[in-house]
């Protein structure tokens, strides 16, 4: 995590006008000079949802909130795919980039679970998008991320 005054640095050069605080134009020009497009509207909207003295502005102290909220859903987030590609190696036969119905009847078998070819076969054509009969590790965070859903639901 970054250091205060390294956000301080960040924050005086965003800055433009000098005032202390950060304007939704000059937070939009901020994001446009690291190349991300941020409409004038949803620079807005940013700032609203961060603004805590209402002003319609950004202090430096919201500004640190905001960004080191920022760091921690990135890291986690992070984390989590981490823990994706993990699950899926377990699941990928050595060798190969894919989940093919050989390699789910091998990890299933060694989970105590009793599947056919035929059975593993039917649970990949359920989320395989290209047609070709394995799972990718996107097809696969998308079996998974389903799989969240269906339980929250």
């Amino acid at each position: 995590m970054m250091n205060c005054n390294a956000y301080e640095r960040i924050f005086k050069r965003l800055d433009e006008d000098g005032d202390g605080k950060l304007s939704p134009s000059e937070l939009r020009r901020c994001m446009e000079t690291i190349g991300e497009e941020l409409l004038i509207e949803e620079a807005q909207e940013l700032v609203e949802s961060m603004d805590s003295d209402g002003d319609g502005l950004l202090g430096l102290e919201e500004f640190v909130g905001w960004m080191e909220r920022e760091i921690k859903l990135r890291d986690h987030e992070e984390r989590k795919m981490e823990e994706l590609r993990e699950a899926f190696r377990m699941y990928v036969m050595e060798g190969s980039e894919c989940i093919t119905r050989t390699s789910l009847k091998t990890m299933l078998s060694r989970l105590g679970e009793s599947t056919s070819l035929e059975d593993c076969c039917v649970m990949i054509g359920e989320f395989y998008v290209n047609g070709d009969g394995v799972l990718s590790f996107d097809e696969f965070k998308l079996m998974m991320f389903k799989k969240i859903f269906v339980c929250l639901i």
